[in-house]
């Protein structure tokens, strides 16, 4: 999962062969692709893309396997005229086998690490966000009998313009020990009591490998926000974990409060990045949307991502990861209570217990603020 496996293009195919869904070609059989007629002609672009009703749900995806999804891209319009939070309203669910829980159930936008409903641009090894917009996911999905992909509007309004493609092969040989991909999202929005973690992932039972995390943070009180540390409870770990961070903008590949310094005057600047491992793509303290004449100034917003790779966080019977909302100012170290959501990404051998499922909060609890 650190490079491409080069051993596909290099030697014979075997039994696998390569295919790819879109709108052009909704059910990815071979020889099917390009059909549709457009004022240009027959075969001329005639359907690139989808619309979702409000309310609505289209399958993306279904293929028999055994198989492995290898690249997703999409790309959507980040506001409507029924609102801006395109992003954040639009649900991306993916099951595998014959699962009845989705293994994958996330936000469009923060699956691809562009939380609060808001474009930012990401050139990392498993998600790219290139402009304007396209969203491009490379983590390995395999899967033995069939894979269901699914995006789901939950928007007030029709979406239009939405265009994907999925790109996969079939007849792969998957060994009984091959794990599947999962991603979950959660939030703690400013609602839990002081010393209280948030949390990312709980009730993951059997082996697997943690590949990374999505953190956005709206800071709710005042000064650093980033001193709670990721806490990684494997196995038989109780009361303390296995592995733990020093820090939010540490376990995300900064230091020092991504800033260009720590000052008082004049006032220090964030600096944002995006890396094939770690990044803060993101930083906001004003609104943008134009959704309302009234003054624009907001919280502040963080976005960082971290993707553990070449150094995957492995539990061989449990899992639950943590993170701490821990401050600091002049005089110490304080307990906060932030607006924090999350995406947990991890693979794990065989279907996930059913105590891992954390069923995604309604439209208005997700809402950016």
């Amino acid at each position: 999962m650190t490079s491409p496996d080069w051993t596909m293009i290099t030697r014979a195919p075997g039994a696998v062969r390569s295919r790819s869904i879109n709108a052009e070609n909704p059910t990815g059989a071979p020889g099917r692709a390009a059909m549709e007629a457009s004022a240009l002609g027959p075969s001329r672009k005639g359907r690139p893309a989808i619309g979702i009703d409000a309310g609505e749900t289209a399958t993306l995806a279904e293929i028999e396997g055994p198989g492995a999804i290898r690249h997703v891209w999409l790309t959507v319009p980040d506001r409507t005229s029924a609102g801006p939070w395109v992003l954040r309203d639009l649900v991306l669910r993916i099951w595998w086998d014959d699962a009845v829980d989705p293994a994958v159930e996330v936000p469009l936008g923060d699956f691809f690490c562009n939380g609060f409903g808001q474009r930012a641009l990401i050139t990392s090894v498993p998600i790219v966000v290139a402009p304007t917009g396209g969203m491009n996911c490379y983590f390995p999905m395999p899967f033995r009998r069939r894979a269901r992909i699914e995006l789901t509007n939950e928007h007030p309004g029709r979406v239009d313009g939405i265009y994907y493609q999925i790109d996969y092969t079939v007849g792969d040989e998957l060994g009984e020990d091959t794990a599947t991909f999962h991603a979950q999202w959660r939030r703690s929005n400013g609602t839990g009591t002081l010393g209280q973690d948030h949390v990312l992932l709980d009730g993951v039972t059997g082996a697997g490998s943690f590949v990374g995390s999505y953190i956005g943070l709206t800071a709710l009180e005042r000064y650093w926000w980033g001193e709670g540390e990721l806490k990684f409870y494997l196995d038989d770990d109780q009361e303390y974990p296995t592995q733990c961070s020093t820090g939010l903008e540490d376990y995300a590949g900064g230091a020092w409060a991504f800033q260009d310094a720590l000052r008082r005057d004049p006032v220090p600047n964030p600096i944002t990045f995006s890396a094939p491992y770690c990044g803060y793509p993101f930083y906001s303290a004003e609104d943008t949307t134009q959704a309302s004449p009234f003054a624009t100034p907001t919280a502040q917003s963080h976005g960082m991502y971290r993707w553990q790779l070449p150094d995957p966080v492995i539990f061989t019977s449990r899992l639950r990861v943590t993170l701490q909302q821990i401050g600091a100012w002049d005089h110490g170290h304080f307990e906060r209570n932030d607006d924090i959501s999350t995406v947990a990404y991890w693979y794990q051998a065989g279907p996930a217990d059913q105590n891992v499922r954390h069923p995604l909060p309604p439209r208005d609890q997700r809402r950016p603020r």
